[in-house]
């Protein structure tokens, strides 16, 4: 049985204060600054998703129909669309308000969970 002083001492982190504070410890809810891999991974994929699912959803449903329809020779037959779907996505990928849209949401979305500890359920296809 744990003694009535060792419940009472603050928890320890080696975590930097606002990565670790919070009302349930997972860092501060009104922090907007972003790690190198929030900055280069997770901000990025959250682009691809919404350019995907949002901005190029003709281009992305021309080219599943044409994988679905070709089969093995799809990297031959598919060429125009794949073309189509890549241009379409570089477009918005390199578009800086676009991109400060999807890092306001991420850092919404993550000072949603810092607050509630409840994590956005992921979509699966």
């Amino acid at each position: 049985m744990m003694s009535s002083k060792a419940q009472s001492a603050p928890e320890v982190s080696v975590l930097p204060s606002k990565y670790s504070d919070g009302p349930l410890g997972l860092g501060d809810p009104d922090d907007r600054s972003l790690r190198k891999v929030e900055i280069e991974v997770l901000i990025p994929k959250l682009m691809r998703e919404k350019a995907k699912t949002v901005k190029c959803v003709k281009e992305v449903e021309e080219f599943h129909n044409c994988v679905k329809d070709s089969s093995l020779l799809m990297v031959i037959k598919c060429r125009k669309e794949n073309n189509a779907m890549k241009s379409c996505m570089a477009r918005w990928y390199g578009d800086e308000d676009f991109k400060k849209i999807c890092t306001n949401e991420y850092l919404d979305e993550r000072s949603r969970y810092r607050s509630t500890g409840i994590k956005k359920p992921m979509k699966r296809a």
